[in-house]
C-alpha cells in the first residue's frame, strides 16, 4: 500500500459529500469505514467509491469513509473505536488483529480467477540465463517494498525456507517501490530479476506494458490470502450480519488491482495464520511495520 499524493486526497475529499449525503431514511446509522489505497492510490480510490456506493444501498447506512496516509493511523482509529469497519493489508490485518481488537470477516473474490487468493512470482527475462532459483546467485534482484506480502516478504521467506540467504544469494538488491517499477525493472535490464505480484503481473501483460514471452517465471509462492475487510470485535451482531450479507451481494465492480468483483466471500482469522508462519520464519516483530 502506497502513501496519498495530495491529488488523491483531493479527490477522496472531493468524494467525501457522495458518501455523507442522506440515504432516504429518517434517522440513517452511520458505517464509518476505513479505506487504504492499494498499489494504484487512484484506481483504488475510485473503486472504492463504487463499492462504498453499494453497500450504503444494501445497508441502508450512512457510509462515512476515512482515508489514512499508513496502516497506523487505520489500525490507531479501529483501536480507539473510530471506525467501525475497514480495509487491511494481510501483514497490517495480523497487527491489527493483535493489538485493536479485530477480525476478518470478508474477502474479495475477483471475477477473472474465482479466487479470495493470489501468489508472489519471481520473474525473469528469458535471455538472462537464469532457469532456475540457484540460476539466480550473484544476478541482481528488486524486490517491491519492505512492507510488501507478494513484493518482498513472502518471497524472501520462501527462499529462506529453500536455504538461500537474501543478502549473499544476490549480487545487488534494491526496492524498486512499485510492483509495476520492478517489473519495468527486468524488462529493461535495470536488474536481472524481481518479485512481484501474479496478478499485476498478468496485469502488465495483458494491457500491453510487457510481452509474456519475454519473461520466465522462475519461483510461485504459495497462496497468500487477499486483503480483508475486518470489524471491530464489539460491533452488534445484527450490524455484523447485515454487512456479512451486503458485502456477498456486493458484485460487478472494479476492486483496485484485483479487476472486477465477483463479489466478496467469508473469511476468518485462520486464513490468516500462513501470514503469521510467514512472520516467523522471517523471525518479524509485526508491531515494528505499523
Amino acid at each position: 500500500m502506497k502513501r496519498l499524493t495530495v491529488v488523491h486526497r483531493a479527490v477522496l475529499t472531493a468524494l467525501l459529500p457522495l458518501f455523507a449525503c442522506a440515504s432516504g431514511f429518517a434517522a440513517p446509522a452511520t458505517l464509518n469505514v476505513g479505506l487504504i489505497p492499494s498499489e494504484d492510490a487512484q484506481a483504488m480510490i475510485e473503486s472504492s467509491k463504487q463499492v462504498l456506493e453499494q453497500l450504503q444501498q444494501q445497508t441502508g447506512l450512512t457510509i462515512k469513509p476515512f482515508v489514512a496516509t499508513d496502516y497506523n493511523g487505520i489500525i490507531e482509529a479501529l483501536r480507539s473505536k473510530k471506525l467501525d469497519i475497514a480495509y487491511l493489508g494481510p501483514f497490517s490485518y495480523v497487527l491489527a488483529n493483535q493489538v485493536a481488537g479485530v477480525e476478518a470477516f470478508s474477502v474479495a473474490v475477483t471475477r477473472k480467477t474465482g479466487k479470495s487468493a493470489y501468489k508472489s512470482l519471481i520473474i525473469t527475462r528469458k535471455d538472462a540465463g537464469i532457469d532456475s532459483v540457484p540460476q539466480l546467485k550473484g544476478h541482481t534482484f528488486a524486490f517491491v517494498d519492505p512492507s510488501s506480502a507478494s513484493g518482498h516478504l513472502f518471497p524472501k521467506a520462501g527462499l529462506q525456507q529453500a536455504g538461500y540467504d537474501t543478502d549473499k544469494l544476490f549480487s545487488r538488491t534494491i526496492f524498486s517501490g512499485s510492483h509495476d517499477a520492478s517489473i519495468l525493472a527486468v524488462a529493461n535490464k535495470k536488474v536481472d530479476a524481481a518479485a512481484v505480484a501474479d496478478r499485476i503481473f498478468a496485469s502488465a501483460i495483458a494491457k500491453g506494458v510487457v510481452q509474456q514471452d519475454d519473461f520466465k517465471v522462475v519461483w510461485t509462492s504459495r497462496p497468500i490470502p487477499e486483503s480483508p475487510m475486518v470489524w471491530r470485535k464489539d460491533l452488534d451482531p445484527a450490524l455484523k450480519d447485515k454487512l456479512s450479507k451486503a458485502f456477498a451481494n456486493i458484485k460487478d465492480l472494479p476492486w483496485g488491482d484485483q479487476g472486477m468483483l465477483d463479489g466478496f466471500q467469508t473469511t476468518s482469522d485462520g486464513a490468516y495464520d500462513v501470514v503469521r508462519d510467514t512472520a516467523k520464519v522471517l523471525n518479524l516483530d509485526l508491531r515494528k511495520m505499523k
